[in-house]
């Protein structure tokens, strides 16, 4: 009884709050629906997959692993040209950019720029990873430690509003995950120290204004990184990605990690990451009813607000609808519930249906004029009103959302039932 009771009253605030908004001015007719995979959400596959391209209305993102000596040559001159060439690849499919910026990778050597690497100073350690000959940094090295801070320096002023790139993700160890759990594992040689990765998280958080950026849930490990034992940093506004998602020990590992570098870091900037690879069926199932380990896509998306999940090999186990419906069930969701005239304003009720905010700006807009009002951090469940000035009958006609984050060939959707 108590439960319908609290379901009534709560339909009368509804229908109360929609009646008293209908009164500020002529209520007017509002049509439209959320018909593709949103930008910067959804399921993301590299940009080298025969699949971009033969499904590219079916995803929004595509995903780059990227050397730092693809960008700084032998002599320590920047080019980056070869980002620029990938980034315009990429948007000519009418997709946004997922980079991540490596060191080391199993079985390769090193991405650190020869000008450094060929330093009397600088001694890389070769260790065996995963059974592979694998070359390790030299942290110790304050060249390497000052390059690294300055590429993001020169990066960010070049990519920051970059709308061909939604997310930066970085971060030190084997593939720039956080950790070496296989290799030689020395902190402040190997690894970075502590004292160094606080100086660069600072950085990288001054650094960037717009563009989020990411480092892996598995910086929650007190014995790489100094992020458990220090708040000031856990308020810096770095994201996070999750490279085992969905696999079997998930709700006592990853969860946790999750819940160490902060619970409601969501609200404020993104979440991602990628499907398990811990074994075949993690990645089989990724997208079953019931996924690989007994919890679907869909509710672990909700349960952890994911804007978007690398999932490269799902055309080998799934049709196209199916991804389609997966990447819609990520990110932000806007609808329009109330829509008035008053005098030259038109105001719009907003509400998030999604399971995550937008990290970037994004306004309603009717004709030529913008709201003021930034859709950006509206969380699920929450409205919000937008109001648009000095708008004409004509205006009224042409309602949608633009964002400078996102390419003029992109579009954000919204849904609207207004008779």
């Amino acid at each position: 009884m108590f439960q319908i009771k609290l379901l009534l009253t709560g339909l009368i605030a509804v229908f109360t709050s929609a009646a008293v908004f209908a009164q500020q001015g002529r209520a007017i007719s509002l049509k439209s629906q959320i018909s593709h995979v949103q930008p910067m959400t959804g399921i993301v596959l590299w940009s080298d997959n025969d699949d971009v391209s033969k499904h590219a209305d079916a995803i929004a993102l595509e995903y780059r692993y990227c050397g730092y000596n693809e960008v700084v040559d032998a002599s320590g001159n920047y080019d980056f040209g070869k980002i620029d060439s990938i980034l315009d690849e990429i948007a000519a499919r009418n997709h946004q950019a997922v980079l991540r910026f490596y060191f080391c990778y199993v079985g390769k050597e090193t991405t650190v720029p020869e000008f450094i690497s060929s330093r009397p100073d600088y001694q890389e350690t070769i260790g065996i990873s995963e059974k592979q000959k694998t070359h390790f940094c030299d942290w110790s090295n304050r060249a390497l430690q000052a390059f690294t801070l300055e590429f993001y320096t020169k990066f960010a002023q070049r990519y920051d509003q970059d709308p061909r790139i939604a997310f930066l993700q970085t971060g030190f160890g084997l593939w720039a995950e956080y950790h070496i759990y296989s290799g030689p594992k020395q902190m402040g040689q190997t690894f970075p120290s502590k004292e160094y990765q606080a100086v660069f998280l600072r950085h990288m958080d001054e650094q960037f204004q717009s563009l989020p950026w990411s480092i892996s849930i598995d910086a929650a490990d007190n014995d790489y990184t100094p992020l458990e034992e220090n708040q000031e940093l856990l308020r810096l506004n770095f994201g996070l990605f999750d490279d085992s998602f969905l696999c079997k020990p998930h709700p006592k590992e990853n969860a946790v990690n999750w819940k160490i570098l902060g619970g409601d870091r969501w609200k404020r900037q993104p979440a991602g990451g990628e499907f398990s690879y811990y074994n075949k069926k993690d990645q089989r199932n990724a997208l079953s009813p019931e996924g690989p380990n007994g919890v679907s896509f869909e509710d672990a998306a909700k349960q952890f607000h994911i804007s978007y999940m690398i999932g490269n090999d799902q055309p080998r186990y799934q049709g196209i609808q199916r991804i389609r419906s997966a990447s819609m069930a990520t990110g932000y969701r806007f609808r329009v519930t109330a829509a008035v005239v008053t005098g030259k304003d038109l105001v719009l009720r907003v509400v998030n249906e999604g399971v995550a905010p937008i990290y970037r700006d994004a306004f309603f807009a009717a004709g030529t004029k913008r709201s003021n009002a930034s859709l950006r951090g509206l969380l699920p469940g929450q409205s919000m009103e937008c109001t648009i000035s000095g708008i004409t009958e004509a205006d009224i006609q042409r309602i949608f959302i633009e964002s400078d984050a996102i390419l003029p060939t992109q579009r954000i959707q919204f849904d609207s039932d207004l008779p």
